[in-house]
């Protein structure tokens, strides 16, 4: 997107006058290890080339007045009492980086505000973390905050789990703020320990599948999932020091398997523990340019997701399969927290086309969807971008 475009068009809609600024956030996709940040364990997520822009510029009062390109809804609140309103919709994730700002004894005032993007809503690929840490980078910037990267991440995922009721980990917000352009991020989600891995895909490319299959994440079945996985490590417990299931090994999940009554609660302990051991195997395959094994690792995930988590449902069993049968694709699984939304897949250029013709046809056939892709690339984090010429 054009900064001069965005700027044309918030001055149409909110009129000329004082000092605008233009910001972005990036989407971002999970290569591996989903379901594990909340556990204490490691994902490896990156940012995406996909994102939201914004331009906003502060007033002289207390109202802050939210559009966007991307939904009719608008919105309008004081800056200084912000309460949710669940008719204000896609408006309550910028409305709650606002209140937990207010939290911290900061203060805010008026702003008008105009959000662009070219990052799917719903569609797996934290669309809700991007405009959270777009809003807070915008505040930061506009008022001399004073916040530093890791504070931005964590007051977004209060904002999230407190304000709009969904009870993410940390993992969405930091890879949208600590993105790293050709750089995957091998995050340890207890400590914030990370490593940057470069994402070497010579002669190959991440495709995104959206399934066009709507998943509202509050809605779902994540918060379920959480507490089961609660109940696991209460299980532990009785037998191990954990303080998480990222401290439990497989070893000892088989030593204590019979432990549990549920075996349903048993499924989801194993998907976690293996998951997070399949993030340390993928990071080290990237390092050494195994990318035939990384992509294994990516189809282990999937069926681990599949079958022991089950989060994957129709829609997405049938894009990741549709995938992994397609020629030139290393490895495909759902990436986000399921139900619906996206997969991401590894396959070799000269295969793309025809890679999103026959998955497209086969996955239509299926659902009576119509899938859309996209052909990503890791980027930078949040940030402000006036001195660009283009923000896409």
């Amino acid at each position: 997107m054009d900064i001069n475009k965005i700027k044309s068009r918030f001055t149409k809609l909110y009129g000329s006058g004082g000092e605008l600024h233009t910001y972005r956030s990036p989407g971002r996709v999970n290569l591996i290890g989903e379901h594990t940040d909340y556990n204490g364990g490691r994902c490896f997520p990156c940012a995406l080339s996909l994102g939201i822009a914004a331009a906003a510029r502060r007033t002289g009062g207390s109202t802050v007045r939210l559009a966007s390109e991307n939904f009719t809804l608008r919105a309008e609140f004081d800056a200084g009492s912000v309460v949710y309103d669940a008719d204000h919709g896609w408006a309550n994730y910028p409305k709650g980086v606002f209140s937990e700002i207010l939290k911290t004894g900061r203060s805010l005032s008026g702003m008008d505000i105009l959000i662009s993007g070219d990052l799917p809503a719903a569609a797996g690929l934290s669309s809700s973390a991007s405009l959270e840490l777009l809003t807070c980078v915008m505040l930061n910037d506009a008022f001399g905050l004073g916040l530093t990267t890791i504070e931005m991440i964590r007051l977004c995922q209060r904002a999230e789990n407190l304000f709009v009721g969904v009870n993410c980990g940390i993992m969405d917000q930091f890879a949208v703020a600590m993105g790293k352009k050709d750089s995957a991020i091998l995050l340890d989600c207890r400590s914030l320990a990370f490593e940057y891995v470069p994402l070497k895909l010579d002669g190959m490319s991440i495709v995104i599948g959206d399934t066009k299959y709507a998943r509202g994440l509050a809605d779902s079945k994540y918060n379920e999932r959480r507490a089961e996985c609660e109940r696991a490590v209460e299980v532990l417990r009785d037998h191990l020091d954990v303080g998480c299931l990222s401290d439990v090994s497989l070893k000892d999940l088989e030593k204590y398997k019979n432990k549990f009554a549920d075996p349903t609660i048993l499924r989801r302990a194993r998907h976690v523990i293996s998951e997070n051991a399949r993030v340390a195997e993928a990071a080290k395959c990237l390092k050494r340019g195994d990318l035939k094994a990384f992509g294994r690792l990516m189809n282990e995930s999937h069926f681990s997701l599949k079958d022991d988590y089950e989060v994957t449902g129709a829609h997405l069993d049938a894009l990741s399969g549709a995938a992994r049968k397609a020629d030139g694709c290393l490895g495909s699984r759902m990436t986000g927290a399921g139900f619906g939304g996206s997969t991401v897949s590894v396959v070799e250029n000269r295969a793309i086309e025809s890679f999103i013709e026959t998955v497209s046809a086969e996955y239509e056939l299926a659902t009576g969807l119509r899938p859309e892709f996209y052909v990503a690339e890791a980027a930078d984090g949040a940030g402000r971008y006036d001195a660009r010429e283009d923000i896409s």
